[in-house]
C-alpha cells in the first residue's frame, strides 16, 4: 500500500445508506469525508427495490464526492443479512518447493483448496477465515511462510451467502456506476473496529442494532465462531411511537431522535414537545416520560431477543460481555438498560475519527480498518484527479487484484 491511498466503504442500511472515505496516510487512517442518504429500496436489511436502492447509493456517494471535491470510482461493500452462514472445512496440500521451504504459492493453493466444499446450489462463497495451519501434523501455526514441511493443512470457517441476495447487492452497486473492490462481512469489520484482541479471545458478542434488523457476531478464540441476524431494530420503536402517539412515521422518527430515552426512570417530566396527530390539524403535548413509556418495552424485548439467540446458539455461557453498536444504541439510557436486560458486561463502541464518532458509522469504518490491514496492494477507492463522468468511470478495468490480496493476507489475524 502507498503511503497515500484513497479507502471508500459503503454500508448499505435499512435506514441510511452511508459512504465514507477513509485517506491512509503512512500508515494512519484519516476520515476525510462521508456522505449518507435515506435509504429507499431496502426492507430488514433486505433489497427489495433495484432502481430505489441505485438511486439512493448514488445519493450518498454524490454527498461524499461534494464534501471532499473527488470523483469516486471503486468502493468496498458490506455485506449483512440472515442469509450469511458459516461452516468449518480443511484443506491440505503436498508443499512444492523442492526445499520444503513453505512459500506464498504453498499458502494460496492451501486456501484454494479449503475452499472445495459441497454447497446448495442457491448459496455461493463469499469470505475465508483460517483458524490455524498444520505443518506435518503440527498445528497453532499463525503463520507458515519459511518454515520447511512436506505437508501443509488449514483450518478454516468458510463463509457463505445465498447468490441471490450476494449478486443483487452487486447489481445494485454497479447500476449506481461504482465498481467493487472487494466485498467484506460486515460483522468481521464492526469486530476489527469495536473489539479488543482480548474480547475476541475471551468470548463476546456484537451487536448491531440497526434499523432494520440486530445483526449479531459471537468472537470466542479469537476467530468469528458464529452470525445471526434478529428482524428487529429501530424502526420497530419508532413504529410503536407511530401508533402510541398517532403521528405520522415521519414525525416519529424526528421525535425519536430528538426527546428518545430508552428507560422511563431517566426521562423527564418536564420536557414537553407537542405531536400534530393523524385525521386532525390540532397538536397534543407530550413529555419525554410518555414517550420513555413507549420506547421501553420495545427495547426490552430487543435485548431479550438478543439473549435467547445467543441461548440458542449455543454460547450463553461461553460469553463474558456484549458490545453495542449501530444507530439505535446512540439513544439515551440504552447501555443501563442492556446491562440490566442482559445481566452481563456491557459497552457501546464508538469510532475514535473526527466527523464519526457515532455508533452509525461503525461498520463503514470498520469496513476501512479491515482493508488498511489486509489489502496490501493498490487501493483505489477515488482519485484526486479532475472529476470524471460516471460512463468513464464504469468503463474503467476491474479492482480484482486488491480483493485477491485481501484473500491471501487476511490469515494473519484470524488464528
Amino acid at each position: 500500500m502507498s503511503s497515500n491511498d484513497l479507502i471508500v466503504s459503503l454500508d448499505i442500511g435499512t435506514s441510511k445508506i452511508r459512504v465514507i472515505i477513509g485517506e491512509i496516510s503512512n500508515g494512519a487512517i484519516n476520515i476525510i469525508g462521508v456522505g449518507s442518504a435515506d435509504s429507499e429500496g431496502i426492507r430488514k436489511g433486505a433489497i427489495v427495490d433495484i432502481d430505489l436502492t441505485v438511486q439512493s447509493i448514488r445519493n450518498a456517494v454524490d454527498h461524499a464526492e461534494r464534501m471532499v471535491g473527488i470523483t469516486i470510482d471503486e468502493v468496498y461493500v458490506g455485506i449483512a443479512g440472515n442469509h450469511i452462514a458459516l461452516q468449518s472445512n480443511h484443506g491440505v496440500v503436498a508443499v512444492s518447493n523442492e526445499d520444503r521451504e513453505i512459500g506464498e504459492d504453498d499458502i494460496e493453493r492451501v486456501l484454494t483448496a479449503s475452499r472445495v466444499v459441497a454447497l446448495p446450489p442457491e448459496r455461493e462463497i463469499i469470505g475465508l477465515l483460517p483458524k490455524q495451519f498444520f505443518v506435518d501434523g503440527l498445528g497453532d501455526i499463525q503463520d507458515p511462510r519459511g518454515m520447511i514441511g512436506v505437508r501443509l493443512e488449514v483450518e478454516c470457517t468458510i463463509i457463505t451467502g445465498t447468490k441471490a441476495a450476494v449478486h443483487n447487492l452487486m447489481r445494485c452497486v454497479e447500476k449506481a456506476g461504482l465498481r467493487i473492490s472487494g466485498i467484506v462481512l460486515m460483522s468481521l469489520a464492526s469486530g476489527m473496529m469495536a473489539l479488543s484482541k482480548d474480547e475476541k479471545q475471551m468470548g463476546t458478542v456484537l451487536a448491531d442494532i440497526g434499523a432494520g434488523s440486530t445483526t449479531l457476531a459471537v468472537f470466542e478464540g479469537g476467530s468469528l465462531a458464529a452470525v445471526s441476524t434478529l428482524p428487529i431494530g429501530g424502526d420497530y420503536v419508532t413504529s410503536d411511537i407511530c401508533y402510541g402517539l398517532k403521528t405520522q412515521t415521519e414525525h416519529a422518527e424526528k421525535i425519536k431522535l430528538k426527546y428518545g430515552c430508552a428507560r422511563v426512570e431517566d426521562a423527564a417530566e418536564d420536557l414537553k414537545f407537542k405531536v400534530m396527530r393523524v385525521g386532525t390539524n390540532v397538536e397534543k403535548e407530550f413529555s419525554q416520560v410518555d414517550l420513555a413509556n413507549i420506547i421501553e418495552p420495545r427495547m426490552q424485548e430487543i435485548f431479550q431477543m438478543i439473549r435467547q439467540e445467543i441461548k440458542r446458539l449455543g454460547y450463553h455461557d461461553k460469553i463474558n460481555g456484549y458490545v453495542l453498536t449501530g444507530g439505535t444504541v446512540s439513544m439515551p439510557s440504552v447501555l443501563p438498560l442492556a446491562q440490566i436486560e442482559l445481566e452481563s458486561s456491557v459497552r457501546i463502541a464508538v469510532p475514535d475519527y473526527i466527523g464519526v464518532r457515532d455508533p452509525s458509522f461503525s461498520s463503514g469504518v470498520g469496513m476501512i480498518q479491515w482493508v488498511t490491514k489486509y489489502v496490501r496492494s493498490r487501493v483505489a477507492g477515488a482519485s484526486k484527479k479532475p472529476a470524471k463522468t460516471k460512463a468513464a468511470a464504469g468503463a474503467s478495468s476491474s479492482g480484482k487484484s486488491g480483493f485477491v490480496e485481501w484473500f491471501k493476507n487476511m490469515f494473519k489475524e484470524f488464528i
